[in-house]
């Protein structure tokens, strides 16, 4: 099993032009958020409304609602 840094796998892009999808500007929101430190304060942050048995970060969640709303979801 490999041991994983942040919430988010690393992600590598290449720009040749063939399968270009409209979210590719997330890629630049996600490393923002794991260089400033945002998503590990968010985690810490909201760790007291963490369920004993919760399978799902809470603070994750709320990166991922927010990364979806500024992708241009309008449905959760």
């Amino acid at each position: 099993m490999k041991k994983r840094i942040g919430f988010y796998p690393r992600v590598r892009a290449e720009g040749g032009g063939r399968g270009v999808v409209s979210q590719a500007g997330a890629v630049l929101l996600v490393e923002t958020a794991r260089k400033t430190g945002l998503d590990a304060a968010m985690s810490a942050a909201l760790e007291p409304w963490r369920k004993p048995r919760a399978v799902h970060d809470p603070g994750k969640i709320l990166l991922d609602v927010a990364l979806a709303l500024a992708l241009g979801g309008d449905c959760l």
